[in-house]
């Protein structure tokens, strides 16, 4: 069977035009993609611009409340030392006081005891005469 070179001539032809046309597609999508790729890349180049200063000025205010924090702790460690410390002394003149107290108190009524003994001898004494 003789083939006709005509008759492949124009399937050929549209084979051809559609491989074409599928690497003008692809090469158009690389083209976009490489666009929206540095769109994208701009963008965030500008965003990172922008919030150095951002990163800057929370970076410094950590900073400082670092700094505060540490300060508030030292003050509050000399104050817990310092009213630990007040405590301490008032406890222990308040031991001191209670035991003068208790000292001056056990001398009186040795006196008041010591008193009334010699009261109650005496009426006892004027009660048997």
């Amino acid at each position: 069977m003789p083939v006709d070179v005509q008759s492949l001539s124009t399937p050929l032809w549209i084979m051809a035009a559609g491989a074409i046309l599928q690497a003008l597609v692809l090469i158009g999508t690389a083209v976009g993609g490489y666009l929206a790729y540095s769109r994208v890349m701009a963008l965030i180049h500008d965003l990172e611009a922008r919030q150095r200063p951002l990163r800057d000025k929370v970076d410094a205010i950590l900073d400082d409340v670092k700094s505060v924090t540490a300060r508030v702790s030292q003050q509050t460690e000399r104050v817990d030392q310092a009213i630990t410390g007040t405590i301490d002394r008032v406890d222990e003149t308040a031991t001191r006081v209670r035991d003068q107290v208790h000292h001056k108190v056990n001398s009186a009524v040795g006196v008041a005891r010591g008193v009334r003994a010699v009261i109650m001898s005496l009426l006892h004494r004027e009660s048997h005469a």
